[in-house]
Order: structure tokens, then C-alpha cells, then sequence
């Protein structure tokens, strides 16, 4: 089969949502509806003996939540699926915006109770701002909830786009009866149950049907007139203005009961784009180009804790992987031959032989791959939008034994590489290591990990810093003169980009005001401008 053949068979997409919307549930749904996983496992409860499989991390397993983003990859249809669950908790933000990098489209959970949440309205930015096509899934159906035209008005005001219902809930709770799938003019009615699938769902056709009125009552009359409602003031269901981002189709059901599901994955092969372009510096790179290239979007230690490995996760660019040809690492120059590339089901692995455009293929290695980095076959490309940002929170960190402090700063660094936390070496001799976090739970997770994965005992200790910027400057002069008057303030990040720490935002506008000639950045992005370096 042709480069074009297998690209136009792909769909990659990431599950987005505020946490506990029931977006890992859904995951597992999908996985199970798509006949890649046999049993679904349970996240509802943090002592189920069973885990979500796309949660692997010991520490996610005991909180009941995802804190890294999972890949897997499954078939359906004829269409090869690279599914990407993404961390819901706000504190993990920073690694699902780089995964939204690497997809072509987006699933956006809703808890039906609550509505477009806080974390979820930063992440559809994040997704608007990159034009990606978004499929809605209102979920918890089974509970009481909000009416659908209020959640349908409150994703148009996040969205700023229209929200297209392509089915309807009759009833809700206790009295909720099933969905209406208004494009088959078919209901589908509802019936709790774990382990049942779609196929065993009992249909009725036509919305005429006297039939559903005498089973459902007052909840179907209800529902026929917001059926007519919408049929008359929303527009149709329109491709194009789908694949622009300008409206979203939507779908109801209930994860955890296995229904709704079924409609969410063919939505996803009907509706979501083969892979596209993608913008490199030098130029549009397009994915069936005959070369390969790819992109390192995400770097995760200890996958395999036996091993002490480290995954560079890689999202195929364009052309045709094949396992032991050589590549080029385009910030160094190097060139790899990696024979052990898997893909992934959760935790399982699979060596890869080929992959292609819009597939995410993982390759162990010792420190070689850092986020940001380009592979291809001999070219030189760089790859823009890969977002860092400055990290909110500060610790200082030590290790209780100073006989492990070289496991303390081994940790660390590949904690940094992977992004887990933002690292920094205080340019100031002696100075302690700082870390730096948009949220304190990724201090409490990287406590666990360095004690679990790296048998450190750490101390976190706090720290006068409450704001970090990096910086850059046309002038090398000024640049050195910048950093040698601030060398107290100066620290190092893992990829020796220097940044200017704060105590407070007055500290950093005299700074601005003193430094006319040096620019402040919130965010650093790979593949954007040269940052400060050690002289």
C-alpha cells in the first residue's frame, strides 16, 4: 500500500476534559468497543483491584487519577486509531498542551452535572488557538444532570463555535431512556451494564414511532420538542466548518455503561482528518512526502522501572518509519538507528516494524532524545509549537542522605527531560536545585517518583521565588551583561536555557525597565528563539 494509501487510514486524536468528567472511562470504552482490550478496567474506585488501562504509573493507580499521558494505538474499520488520553488534573496541564501538538483532532469530554469546566475551557483555547477539529461527548446521562440545551448554549459560549447535536437524550437520571440518533432517525435505548456492547442495545425506528411515546411518556415528549427545537435553529451538520473548527458534533450517553460509545468511534473515523501538514521553519512539510520525519512531543522515565528506560514518544511527521534505519537527530547532528521502536497499548508494548504519518512510535534510549527533537533522514528541519511555560510554583530540593545525591540529580534530570517538572541549576555556586511547577501536586508526584523509581528520599523546601522568565536578546552584549549584573537570579534549565527568577512582579518590571534591550518570556517554545546560555 502507497505512503498516501496509509496516511489517509489515520486518525490521531487526544481525549481532553476537566478531571472526573470520565474521560479515562471513555478511553477504556473505546479500546474495548474497538476489540483492542478485552476486559475494561475500573477506575471507580481508588482500591479497585482493577486500574484503568491507560493508567500505569504506580501513583495513579493509588490516587484514582491520570498524571501522564498514555498512547495507544489501535485498528477499526480499516482506519489505524492513535488514541492519546492526556492528564485531566489542571496541575498536569504543561504535558497535555505539548500532546495537543501532536494530534490532528480532539475528543472533548463533558460531565453532563457540571458543564464546560475550568480546566476543560484552557485546554479547548489551547485547541482553538491550534484550529483543531473537536468532537464533543456529553457523558453521565445515567445521572441527574443539566438540561442538553443548556450545556448545548454553554459549549457555543466556550467554543465560540456551533455545537451540533447529532444525537439527543430522552429523559435523564433515573428516568433516562436512551439516546435519539438523529442522523439514523433511529433511538437507541438505554440499559445499564458494564459488560454489554452496542449490538446488544435494543432500536427503534423512526422518531414518529408511537411505540417510544407510550415507553418513555412525558421524557420523549420532552425530547421531540427540543428534537424540533433544534432541527429548526441549529444549523446542519457541515464538514468543512468541522475540519475549520467552527462547529463541534455532539454526542450523549454514558461511559461507564458502555453506551454512547459506539457512535463516538465511528464519529471519530467518519469525521476526524487524516493527518495533516505540518510547519517546520524551513518549510510545510506534507505527511506522504516519500522521507521520514518526526517529532519528540513527550519523554517518559521509567516505563519499564526493570529497565530504567527512557521513551522519547515520537509523532510521525511525514513519510515511512522503518525499524533500524538510520536517522538524524536535527539538534545534534547525531545520527540513530533505533531497532527496539514499539507502539503501544497502554503499559503493553509491540515492536514496530513501519509506522507512518500520524503515528506515535516510542524509542527507548539513555538521554539521546529531548522534547522538541526532529528525526529525519539526513535534513535539517525544526519543528515550532512545542510549548514550555513558566512555572508558577517553586521548591527547592535536597536529598535527606547526601549519599544519594547523584541519584537525587539523575532523577531530577530525567524528570526535567520528560517534563514531569521544570529543573533548574542555580547559575550561583552552591545553590540549591529548584524546581519549578504549575501545580503543587506535580511536586507531591515527583517526591513519589524519586523515592519510588530512584530510591531518593527528597526534601522540599520552599523558596522566595514566585516567578520565572526566560529571556533572549538581539545584542550577545547585552545578553552578557544581563545575566552577569542578575547572577543571583540567574538559573539554568535542562536544556541549559537560562531564566530569570523573581520574588515578586515589582522585582521583574525593574528588571524590564532597567534591561530595555532584553525580551521577558512567559513560555518557552521549542523551535522558537535561541534563549540565554552559560557564557
Amino acid at each position: 500500500m502507497s505512503i498516501s494509501n496509509e496516511v489517509a487510514r489515520r486518525r490521531t486524536f487526544a481525549i481532553i476534559s476537566h478531571p472526573d468528567a470520565g474521560k479515562t472511562t471513555l478511553t477504556e470504552k473505546l479500546l474495548l468497543f474497538a476489540g483492542a482490550i478485552q476486559i475494561a478496567g475500573s477506575v471507580k474506585s481508588r482500591k479497585a483491584s482493577r486500574h484503568a488501562s491507560s493508567d500505569w504509573m504506580e501513583i495513579e493507580k493509588q490516587r484514582g487519577i491520570s498524571v501522564a499521558s498514555s498512547v495507544m494505538q489501535m485498528e477499526y474499520r480499516d482506519c489505524v486509531i492513535n488514541l492519546l488520553d492526556t492528564p485531566g488534573h489542571q496541575d498536569f496541564s504543561e504535558d497535555t498542551y505539548r500532546v495537543l501538538t501532536a494530534v490532528d483532532a480532539a475528543l472533548m469530554v463533558l460531565d453532563a452535572a457540571n458543564g464546560v469546566e475550568p480546566q476543560t475551557i484552557r485546554l479547548l483555547q489551547v485547541c482553538r488557538a491550534r484550529n483543531t477539529p473537536i468532537i464533543t461527548f456529553i457523558n453521565k446521562l445515567d445521572r441527574e444532570v443539566q438540561e442538553p440545551l443548556d450545556l448545548l448554549s454553554e459549549i457555543e459560549s466556550h467554543l465560540g463555535m456551533d455545537a451540533v447535536p447529532l444525537s439527543w437524550p430522552v429523559g435523564m437520571g433515573r428516568r433516562f431512556g436512551g439516546v435519539f440518533d438523529l442522523r439514523q432517525n433511529q433511538m437507541r435505548v438505554f440499559k445499564a451494564g458494564e459488560e454489554r456492547r452496542a449490538h446488544d442495545d435494543e432500536i427503534i425506528q423512526g422518531l414518529d414511532n408511537p411505540v417510544i411515546a407510550q415507553r418513555f411518556g412525558d421524557s420523549f415528549i420532552k425530547a421531540r420538542e427540543e428534537i424540533d427545537l433544534i432541527r429548526e435553529a441549529a444549523p446542519e451538520f457541515d464538514h468543512e466548518e468541522f475540519l475549520a473548527g467552527r462547529q463541534t458534533p455532539v454526542f450523549f450517553g454514558s461511559a461507564i455503561n458502555n453506551f454512547g460509545v459506539q457512535e463516538v468511534l465511528d464519529a471519530l473515523v467518519d469525521f476526524a482528518p487524516a493527518p495533516g501538514a505540518r510547519h517546520a521553519l524551513e518549510r510545510e512539510v506534507q505527511p506522504d512526502e516519500p522521507r521520514f520525519s518526526g517529532v519528540v512531543f513527550k519523554v517518559q522515565a521509567n516505563m519499564d522501572p526493570a529497565h530504567r528506560d527512557r521513551v522519547a514518544f515520537v509523532r510521525v511527521s511525514s513519510g515511512r518509519f522503518s525499524r533500524g534505519m538510520r536517522l538524524k537527530v536535527s539538534r545534534t547532528g547525531k545520527e540513530i538507528r533505533p531497532n527496539n521502536v514499539v507502539s503501544f497499548l497502554s503499559q503493553r508494548r509491540e515492536l514496530v516494524e513501519e509506522a507512518y504519518a500520524g503515528d506515535v512510535i516510542g524509542i527507548p534510549n539513555h538521554g539521546i532524545l529531548h522534547l522538541g527533537d526532529v528525526l529525519t533522514e539526513g535534513e535539517n528541519l525544526q519543528f515550532t509549537g512545542l510549548p514550555f511555560f513558566a512555572p508558577e510554583l517553586f521548591q527547592a530540593v535536597e536529598v535527606k542522605d547526601p549519599l544519594r545525591t547523584k541519584q537525587l540529580r539523575t532523577g531530577l534530570t530525567q524528570l526535567g527531560e520528560e517534563g514531569a517538572i521544570q529543573v533548574f541549576r542555580p547559575q550561583a555556586a552552591g545553590g540549591a536545585l529548584l524546581l519549578g511547577a504549575v501545580g503543587q501536586l506535580q511536586f507531591e508526584v515527583v517526591a513519589h517518583r524519586l523515592k519510588t523509581e530512584y530510591g531518593v528520599d527528597a526534601r522540599m523546601m520552599p523558596s522566595r521565588y514566585t516567578m520565572a522568565r526566560w529571556f533572549t536578546s538581539e545584542d550577545p552584549a547585552v545578553l552578557r551583561k544581563f545575566m552577569d549584573a542578575n547572577a543571583a537570579h540567574i538559573a539554568h534549565d535542562v536544556v541549559d536555557a537560562a531564566a530569570f527568577l523573581a520574588s515578586s512582579p515589582a522585582q521583574l518590571r525593574v528588571a524590564q525597565e532597567l534591561y530595555p534591550g532584553i525580551e521577558f518570556h512567559a513560555m518557552r517554545e521549542h523551535g522558537g528563539k535561541v534563549f540565554g546560555r552559560k557564557n
